[in-house]
């Protein structure tokens, strides 16, 4: 199927200042506001603006609506980007493991992505079908905004109490993914300064990518400190009473992503263009009382809104919906037979339209 992205023109519309919410998730304001003629006019320029008219072809492959762009076997979203990048710009991807995906597909497309780490790469991961760059995952905004500032802000300090032993001879450090084995305080340590030192790289990247993943977060009491994800089962044995699951909520993330706004304004590259997606990945484990589809459709209707107030809050912000063609393609196509992992040809399809509307 293809769609031609329709372009809309600038309507007259007077936009309200930006609805930004305060600590406690609170909005005064609208995102925008319109008068009723301006918004009516809108309308008639968006060509996927409708789901559904009545007489209409339902398998019309050129079709425009809604219901129609769904039987296709992808969907593909208009989209009206709000900046360019350029091919020669270096890239810098942060987030959950869809992260590694969406590097793959731009190191295919012959872009410099700063965050796929080669020494990370040529590690030996501790399971089958995982990479040694999955160390470098980071599933919630507090281990994303935790990371950013250790290695950008000069006055942040790792807090170094956070790495705990396992054995006399085994250590972890919970900001990481525990893909790789675990190994001595002092390798363990070589591997949180070489995280940094590949985290520092984003300073070079005008375009950076994050992708939000989790909001079942876990904190550390002891170190007074959130972690990356959820502990190893061995240390709810040995200190039980170390760790505290807390069920994020909208303005908690709202502030990370304000703070890891302003990391990358002040530390970042002069003219830092980001663009915000959310992992289409669901949850492998809840620790809330809900059911896991239930639990997994809170944590992802949240990490989208807020995705979507942060785009709307700086220009230099843009939301991308890798979520929306996941989930509104063929199940067949875009699913492993886990029903979580994303197929490479979804990432590869969710790429193209990427590169294809965001890259000159």
């Amino acid at each position: 199927m293809h769609v031609t992205n329709h372009v809309v023109s600038e309507p007259a519309i007077d936009e309200a200042p930006v609805s930004i919410p305060d600590r406690n998730g609170l909005s005064a304001q609208a995102l925008a506001v319109a008068t009723a003629s301006a918004a009516i006019n809108s309308y008639r320029q968006n060509a996927a603006a409708t789901w559904y008219q009545e007489h209409a072809d339902p398998d019309d492959p050129d079709g425009k609506f809604a219901f129609q762009r769904l039987r296709q076997p992808w969907f593909i979203p208009q989209l009206v980007p709000k900046f360019k990048l350029r091919r020669e710009d270096k890239f810098y991807a942060i987030g959950s493991c869809f992260a590694r995906g969406i590097e793959n597909a731009l190191a295919g497309q012959n872009v410099v992505v700063e965050s796929a780490a080669p020494e990370f790469a040529r590690f030996q991961p501790a399971k089958r079908r995982t990479s040694g760059l999955g160390f470098t995952n980071k599933y919630n905004t507090y281990s994303m905004l935790n990371e950013l500032r250790w290695a950008l802000d000069p006055e942040a300090e790792f807090p170094r109490d956070s790495i705990v032993p396992l054995t006399k001879t085994k250590w972890y450090d919970p900001h990481t993914n525990p893909t790789l084995s675990f190994v001595d305080l002092e390798e363990t340590l070589q591997r949180r300064a070489l995280t940094q030192t590949v985290t520092k790289r984003i300073k070079t990247c005008r375009a950076v990518i994050v992708t939000l993943g989790l909001a079942e977060v876990w904190r550390d009491v002891t170190a007074d400190v959130f972690v990356n994800c959820t502990p190893i089962p061995s240390l709810f044995k040995t200190q039980p009473d170390r760790y505290q699951f807390q069920l994020s909520s909208f303005a908690s993330n709202w502030a990370n992503l304000e703070e890891i706004h302003a990391l990358l304004s002040t530390f970042g590259h002069p003219d830092v263009h980001i663009i915000v997606t959310v992992s289409p990945v669901p949850l492998m484990n809840t620790f809330s009382t809900m059911d896991i589809v239930v639990a997994n459709s809170w944590a992802k209707a949240l990490l989208r809104a807020v995705a979507q107030e942060w785009a709307a809050a700086h220009q230099n912000v843009d939301y991308f919906p890798s979520y929306e063609i996941v989930q509104n393609s063929n199940r067949e196509a875009t699913w492993e037979t886990d029903l979580r992992h994303v197929t490479g040809a979804a990432v590869q399809q969710i790429m193209d339209l990427f590169v294809r509307e965001y890259i000159d």
